[in-house]
């Protein structure tokens, strides 16, 4: 016997296996003993009234019925000695790659510019504390990429891509808690993310795979339009006839190489904007209706859009009980992201509240060619830097102050560790950002009723919301239009966002390379 069957339930009724039991059984007009067996298919938080609900979908089953697996497994091939497949970077889009390059039968040597996911945590602390900020080695390069010490979120609207569900029973197969194939909007966190990461490595690493740390990619070799090998560190050439080229979105000076080699890359449109953060008892009294959430549901999160002058004005990569972080890849810049521990019990919630910014809007800068959207971006960046004291400390207004053009006599306490200093960011933020943050944020506060408060405040500036570039491929081989056995990957490419659909986007690339490998 299999039946899958929905319940709605209270929060305290859906943590409590028993009531769930009793529930059903009355439901259905069952009875449940040692045959029949209960699980948990998928849980999301209804707070659309009063009332918040949790909808269960169940699956029942007997003895004699064998579910899948959740924690499947995939028997990797030792490809110690097979052809191989260069891979550039090691975030999310070059590991799921690699590991979908060994099940395939081919050997991945990823080349990663940063260091392993231990030894980034000091050039994290660096930059936290002393306010250095390491190039090669920060929250967006090193093992992991940017998700790793950045949050971990896994929603994804990208099902149409490939598996969302293969992705995460990867994840769950190196350590992720099983909670992740469950719930809704499923999340891991920045505590929990370098186990598994250091796990992948070693999957990698035992079935003949090759990585190598601090190797920053800085030449191509191209000959008569194909692939033909690369150089790191400007002396060591390895030859390769396919390369996934996945190396995020800030990897800037991948961009320049690639220009100065004649290949063909393009600007793309971006957001840009702030970092609101709220003390998380306002959103948590919002979002459920109530002074005090309890001990049965998470802290709340949100979602807004508003549009301004045919232009999106939204909230971005949300984090419940969380914090800011700095996220600059070089000196001389400021960038904030969001990041949540597994249990979100910060005493903060943080968004990105950013604007959609197309071509059109910064004519300024035509003269920067494909460059132009990149020029843009730092140009913000260098202005959070100068306005922060020329240091990591990072420019901050009370939002109704903001909004109102009133630069804050003071702020209240920030979760951004390098600190934060009050500065008018309604004069600071350039014209196509400014105005438009400041409509949006009257209208969430329509939307949210509180939302809109001076407790609340906006850092500056959030920046690297996906790539200002896009690297052209085929629909169909995902080969770049001009380069054979070359792979444009991931988020750096402009072709995801976030770790799902990165890890989804390597898999695809590396089925690719490696029908061109195998054709050799």
């Amino acid at each position: 016997m299999y039946l899958e069957h929905h319940i709605i339930t209270s929060p305290e009724q859906a943590a409590d296996m028993d009531t769930i039991k009793k529930m059903v059984s009355k439901q259905l007009d069952i009875s449940f003993d040692d045959t029949i067996n209960i699980k948990i298919l998928k849980r999301s938080i209804d707070a659309r009234s009063r009332q918040v609900k949790i909808q269960l979908k169940l699956a029942l089953y007997d003895a004699e019925y064998i579910p899948s697996k959740n924690n499947f497994s995939i028997e990797y091939k030792n490809v110690k000695n097979a052809k191989s497949v260069l891979v550039i970077g090691a975030g999310p889009a070059g590991l799921f790659a690699a590991l979908k390059l060994i099940e395939l039968g081919i050997k991945p040597i990823i080349i990663e510019r940063g260091k392993n996911v231990q030894e980034r945590r000091r050039d994290l602390a660096a930059i936290n504390k002393e306010h250095i900020v390491n190039s090669d080695s920060n929250y967006c390069f090193g093992e992991g990429g940017a998700g790793t010490y950045s949050d971990g979120k896994l929603y994804t609207r990208s099902n149409k891509r490939g598996s969302i569900q293969n992705v995460l029973n990867v994840l769950v197969a190196h350590g992720a808690s099983e909670e992740i194939l469950v719930d809704a909007h499923p999340h891991i966190g920045t505590n929990k993310l370098p186990k598994i990461i250091i796990a992948i490595r070693e999957t990698i690493l035992n079935n003949g795979g090759e990585i190598h740390f601090n190797s920053r990619l800085t030449d191509l070799v191209i000959e008569n339009g194909k692939i033909k090998g690369i150089v790191t560190n400007h002396e060591n050439k390895l030859n390769a006839e396919a390369v996934i080229l996945a190396t995020g979105h800030s990897a800037r000076d991948i961009f320049e190489l690639l220009d100065r080699k004649k290949i063909l890359i393009e600007a793309k449109p971006l957001a840009l904007g702030v970092r609101a953060e709220h003390p998380q008892y306002i959103i948590d009294s919002i979002q459920y209706h109530c002074e005090n959430r309890g001990d049965y549901l998470p802290p709340a999160s949100y979602g807004l859009v508003h549009q301004v002058n045919d232009r999106g004005v939204y909230s971005f990569c949300m984090c419940p009980g969380g914090i800011i972080a700095p996220c600059a890849t070089n000196p001389g810049e400021v960038v904030t992201n969001g990041w949540s521990p597994s249990k979100r019990n910060n005493p903060f919630a943080n968004s990105g509240i950013v604007v959609e910014i197309k071509l059109e809007d910064i004519p300024e800068y035509r003269k920067h060619g494909v460059f132009s959207m990149l020029r843009f971006q730092q140009d913000l960046e260098k202005m959070a830097f100068h306005a922060g004291g020329k240091t990591q400390t990072a420019p901050a207004q009370r939002i109704v102050d903001f909004t109102n053009g009133k630069t804050s006599i003071d702020l209240p306490s920030c979760s951004y560790q390098p600190g934060i200093i009050s500065s008018p960011l309604h004069e600071l933020l350039p014209k196509q950002i400014g105005p438009k943050l400041k409509e949006g944020f009257r209208a969430f506060g329509k939307k949210m009723h509180g939302y809109f408060t001076n407790e609340a405040i906006i850092v500056g500036v959030e920046s690297r919301t996906s790539s200002p570039i896009r690297i052209p491929r085929d629909n169909t081989n995902f080969e770049h239009t001009q380069i054979e056995g070359l792979y444009p990957c991931g988020e750096g490419a402009g072709y995801a966002g976030g770790i799902v659909s990165a890890a989804i986007d390597g898999e695809k690339c590396a089925e690719m390379a490696a029908i061109k490998v195998f054709r050799h």
